[in-house]
């Protein structure tokens, strides 16, 4: 008689558990994907498929009870049960958990009918033997349980064991609550490691990705080391008004010799000088070059005076919004107000404002010098505004650090803080046939500029003038140029002009408290050759701002200096390169070596400073591979241990290379066979070899020279001591 799979399936849930268990050893472990004869006769009979609720398929919240038992003789046609184990281990028992496990195969069983509230028997304990079972696992449960439980990441064979267990089988683990905790770290202990999936769900959490290697974080971070927030220049036609000068184009050239201090954003403000409200203002975001064209400019004409402004950003975020100069109503008329450097009370001031009722649009801190000078002071008539009681206010709520153009209606006002810590410096145009003439200081004033730096003087027909001292307040017309105060710093405080802008900020042609930059840093190059000689065949640069300290170093040496590297001027930042490959080349993009100089020899590179030793390493490995001998770094400044905080965005402690473990084996960690950095006495004794007396001018400067107090240098980002005491 044939029986269909019907009434196989109502077999076999009828037979006796033990007999059940018995067909399963006695069948043997089957493949995975290969149907049993009762599965398959079942998919070929096409009978109805009986299947559980979900709730039950996965586990209810009560015991499952046991199928009603039946003697072995009740189904004749299945095999008898093989034969108990025997083993020297004693027999283990645990008891059933309260949560019901997964059917034992892919056809589940219906649920047993059960009165309701009524508790089933406990089953008896069952015997298990510790590392037997079938080749699921555990003892007495099919194969395709086994496959299940490896699809969910449960218990099962292990990956690349047969499923019959020989290559080593796991003990029995428990069911239930038990189950789930040991599936965690089942899967950790027998699977590889799902990083895939793993790193998504940490991204669904929240967590931040992985880190790039080292080699491509120091690719991306090459030229992202300290830099100079920002530049400020200014200008006013002298003479009869309106004038013939070209404010406005004289002001872009000013800036495009300011560019290396800030390359985010720029803006001009324009005026004619005969109201207070005809402010001419353009913005934007990028190099000047892009910013300003033939047709921006004209929307600044017809003007007489004007003040620009060139940004990094350190303090507020890079957006339009945050751009200079920024213009504000007072009570006496717009005034427009362009700011280097940053406060270092800003928070403090920040809440002040807001408690007064002052909304502030910015992130920027300079805004906050804005508003400040629209308050009105007590003494002021509201007839005639004071504009020294106004900017005297201001000095004596912040102590630093800012040099400021202020410019209203016909006047711009050149400010500097008491302890001068930004550059800010006077130029007069001249004719232009004047420029390299004798007679040239006698020759008719065109105009006055006010600049950070002198360097972009010569480009626009302008000779250098003089300095705005610390804490000078000079007033710009288009008739003098006119100190009218000075505010002291405290008592005993010493000037603190930043000494980077002499080792890395400035550019080599600009004058800085009497000198040129450039004979500061040969003069540096001369006291590292003192303090660090070496051995060598030659002495080279990093191109170009190291090329005056290299200079003074060869020179104290006796050494030949030769270059070893061209520099490529049209190369883009490695840092935005759009592949990993493009920025491990960005060095060899950017430079090119000129091996015949130095092939088989030992090399002296020279650098003005190393912040987190990624851009040298890899110029090192260059000279190496192309055929130097030794490579030795000598670093014209000491090495900078702490941010600051007074307009400079340096990183922060923990990325600077000397406060790191690597630090302590540089050479080894950069690839070179020595470095040794300027000391911090030998870069101020550098500085101040041949500072020479500030120059007085005719305005009543000689009665106040007292006021000035002695000279200094901001040194907190290299020992740590800043000039003013930080507030957060």
């Amino acid at each position: 008689m044939l029986r269909g799979p019907w009434l196989r399936r109502r077999e076999r849930e009828q037979a006796p558990r033990a007999q059940r268990r018995g067909s399963a050893h006695a069948a043997g472990p089957r493949r995975r994907g290969k149907k049993g004869p009762a599965e398959g006769a079942g998919r070929r009979g096409g009978g109805q498929r009986h299947r559980p609720p979900i709730a039950a398929q996965r586990g209810g919240d009560g015991p499952r009870p046991s199928p009603p038992r039946q003697a072995p003789g009740a189904n004749p046609g299945r095999p008898p049960p093989p034969p108990p184990r025997t083993t020297a281990t004693p027999v283990q028992t645990r008891p059933r958990p309260t949560a019901r496990p997964m059917p034992t195969s892919r056809r589940a069983r219906p649920p047993t009918p059960r009165a309701p509230g009524a508790t089933p028997p406990p089953p008896p304990p069952r015997p298990v033997a510790p590392g037997g079972g079938s080749g699921s696992g555990v003892a007495g449960e099919g194969a395709g349980k086994g496959r299940a439980r490896r699809r969910r990441g449960g218990r099962g064979a292990p990956p690349y064991v047969n499923e019959g267990g020989r290559a080593g089988r796991l003990p029995a683990a428990p069911r239930g609550a038990a189950l789930l905790a040991a599936r965690g770290a089942g899967r950790s202990a027998r699977e590889p490691p799902k990083r895939g999936r793993e790193r998504g769900r940490q991204r669904e959490r929240g967590c931040p990705r992985r880190p790039p290697p080292r080699a491509a974080r120091a690719m991306e971070l090459e030229e992202l080391g300290i830099r100079e927030e920002c530049g400020v220049f200014g200008c006013i036609a002298s003479g009869v008004w309106p004038t013939e000068l070209d404010v406005p184009h004289v002001i872009t050239l000013g800036l495009v010799g300011l560019q290396h201090r800030g390359q985010e954003s720029a803006g001009i403000v324009t005026s004619d000088g005969e109201s207070s409200q005809a402010f001419k203002v353009h913005k934007g975001m990028g190099l000047i070059n892009h910013v300003f064209n033939a047709d921006s400019l004209k929307k600044l004409y017809v003007s007489n005076l004007g003040i620009g402004h060139t940004r990094y950003s350190t303090s507020g975020i890079s957006e339009l919004q945050n751009c200079q100069p920024f213009v504000v109503e007072t009570l006496h008329g717009k005034i427009a107000v362009a700011h280097n450097g940053e406060l270092t009370n800003a928070v403090r001031l920040r809440r002040k404002l807001m408690r007064h009722g002052v909304g502030l649009s910015t992130s920027s801190d300079s805004e906050l010098i804005t508003q400040l000078l629209a308050f009105t002071p007590p003494l002021e008539n509201d007839d005639t505004a004071d504009w020294v009681a106004r900017i005297k206010n201001l000095m004596n709520e912040t102590p630093t650090s800012y040099s400021l153009l202020i410019m209203h209606k016909d006047i711009i006002y050149a400010v500097r803080d008491p302890y001068g810590n930004r550059p800010l410096c006077i130029g007069r145009l001249i004719p232009v046939g004047d420029m390299n003439g004798k007679g040239k200081d006698n020759s008719e004033t065109e105009g006055w500029v006010v600049s950070s730096e002198s360097c972009s003087f010569l480009s626009i027909g302008a000779e250098y003038y003089r300095e705005v001292l610390p804490g000078e307040i000079v007033k710009i017309s288009r008739y003098d140029v006119q100190t009218l105060d000075v505010v002291p710093r405290p008592e005993g405080d010493a000037s603190a002009f930043c000494i980077f802008e002499y080792v890395y900020f400035a550019r080599p042609d600009s004058i800085f408290e009497g000198q040129m930059v450039y004979s500061v840093r040969r003069r540096c190059g001369q006291q590292l050759a003192i303090e660090a000689p070496v051995e060598a065949d030659l002495v080279s640069t990093v191109p170009e701002s190291a090329t005056p300290a290299a200079l003074g170093y060869a020179q104290k040496c006796g050494l030949p200096y030769v270059e070893v590297l061209c520099k490529n001027r049209y190369v883009g930042r490695t840092f935005i390169q759009p592949n990993m490959r493009l920025r491990q080349l960005g060095v060899a993009k950017k430079f090119g070596v000129l091996s015949d100089n130095f092939k088989g020899k030992r090399v002296v590179i020279i650098d003005d400073s190393i912040v987190r030793g990624n851009t040298i390493s890899p110029i090192i490995k260059l000279l190496r591979e192309s055929g130097a001998k030794e490579v030795h770094i000598r670093v014209a400044s000491p090495p900078i241990r702490f941010p600051c905080y007074m307009g400079i965005n340096i990183p922060t402690k923990e990325e600077l290379i000397a406060n790191r473990p690597e630090f302590h084996d540089l050479a080894n960690y950069i690839g070179a066979d020595s470095v040794v950095y300027l000391s911090v006495e030998g870069l101020v004794s550098s500085v101040q070899e041949s500072i020479k007396a500030r120059q007085e001018n005719e305005n009543s400067l000689k009665n106040q020279k007292s006021r000035v107090g002695k000279i200094g240098h901001c040194t907190a980002c290299l020992t740590g001591e800043y000039p003013v005491e930080l507030e957060w």
